[in-house]
């Protein structure tokens, strides 16, 4: 396995093919263990979260009908914010992703499951489902690492086009519904030539995206401000808030998975041959963790579970935590590194990996360079001082 980053070390030296193998079987039984235990107790947890998420939106816009009072547009617009965060990331994603496929219930089903989003499901599935987890991480092939516009490792060649990378993953944060709608069509690339432009499959999927955002953009922003009444504008200030409080939230979330540092990119030729227990390994080392509360996992659909989502997508997410400290005992023991930490940490490492790789690598070594150097230039005497300065 060959990651894209140059290193002093390969992270999977040490292991031999013997180990990868050994190690694929097993995950294989904490994914074995799971499938067998599933039950109704899942299925009625998966019933519980929609029905109280239907609940809270439905509340919501009920108490913004009369949220020309600033009170009522506070609750209404807090409780709409949560509400879509939960569908989207609890309820949508993960149903989509067949987790509960098995309860064969055809309206929680990935077949037929349609989420509040500008991106229609069937295309989100294709390039979710089917490029970002066969393809994690993979610079080239996998789109979700850095969405297209964003360079993501020290190795990619710099352009000064780069230099705007930090500004445009901020709009693409705020729009990022519709961001995830142009990525899912392969926008930049359909529109890159004529033929493509003119072909008739990406005039039909243009044509589902545009009336999917067409549907969303009239539900948030006519329907129900016009049956607030006097309410109207202030119903479609707090759509427009609740839509960017869910944008912003998705977006962050998603960065922690694949981008803080210590998570490992990889080159293309890295996949040919590639074994389960490879695909495996480069799950491991291609995702990253949030740590926090029972609520915060929740409201990251369990995604701050992302290592044991990408090496288990169709598990049900309240069974990740279960199996996280199983996995963490695997990382340890075979020597991988299980990067983790909270959300105001895995934020600020994503972001300060996008700042930096907008940077020509020599600025940025040079940069560090000349902050290595200033350390050294304060004497032993004057660290001792601020060393018990800062105790």
């Amino acid at each position: 396995m060959t990651v894209m980053q140059k290193k002093e070390h390969d992270p999977t030296a040490h292991l031999t093919a013997a180990d990868i193998e050994q190690l694929a079987v097993e995950l294989d039984a904490i994914r074995a263990s799971i499938v067998e235990s599933r039950g109704e107790q899942d299925a009625a947890y998966i019933r519980k979260v929609i029905a109280a998420q239907r609940k809270l939106e439905l509340g919501s816009r009920a108490v913004l009908l009369v949220s020309m009072f600033p009170p009522a547009w506070i609750l209404g617009t807090a409780g709409l914010s949560v509400a879509k965060i939960i569908e989207n990331m609890e309820i949508g994603h993960n149903v989509m992703h067949g987790q509960w496929d098995w309860m064969r219930d055809p309206k929680i089903h990935s077949t037929t499951w349609e989420w509040d989003n500008a991106s229609p499901s069937e295309q989100w599935k294709h390039s979710h489902n089917e490029l970002h987890h066969t393809y994690t991480n993979v610079v080239g092939r996998d789109n979700d690492l850095g969405y297209g516009i964003m360079r993501v490792d020290e190795d990619q060649r710099w352009v000064p086009l780069y230099l705007a990378q930090p500004l445009w993953n901020f709009i693409n944060a705020c729009f990022f519904e519709y961001g995830i709608a142009a990525y899912d069509l392969e926008l930049g690339k359909n529109l890159a030539t004529r033929k493509r432009r003119s072909s008739p499959e990406f005039k039909a999927r243009a044509r589902q995206v545009l009336r999917k955002i067409r549907g969303q953009v009239t539900k948030d922003y006519v329907v129900h401000p016009l049956l607030s009444g006097p309410s109207a504008l202030s119903t479609l200030t707090a759509n427009l808030t609740a839509n960017l409080v869910r944008n912003l939230w998705t977006h962050s979330v998603i960065m922690c998975g694949h981008f803080p540092e210590g998570v490992e990119t990889f080159e293309r030729r890295s996949i040919t041959g590639e074994t389960r227990g490879e695909w495996y390994l480069r799950q491991m080392l291609g995702s990253a963790n949030i740590s926090g509360s029972k609520i915060m996992h929740f409201m990251t659909g369990n995604l701050s579970h992302q290592v044991e989502h990408h090496l288990f997508p169709d598990l049900p997410s309240n069974r990740y935590a279960e199996i996280a400290p199983q996995v963490r005992e695997i990382f340890e023991r075979y020597g991988l590194t299980y990067v983790t930490g909270s959300l105001p940490r895995q934020v600020g490492s994503a972001w300060k990996k996008v700042f930096r790789l907008s940077l020509p690598n020599e600025f940025g070594s040079t940069a560090q360079r000349r902050i290595q150097a200033k350390v050294l230039e304060i004497s032993p005497t004057r660290r001792r001082e601020m060393g018990s300065e800062a105790a």
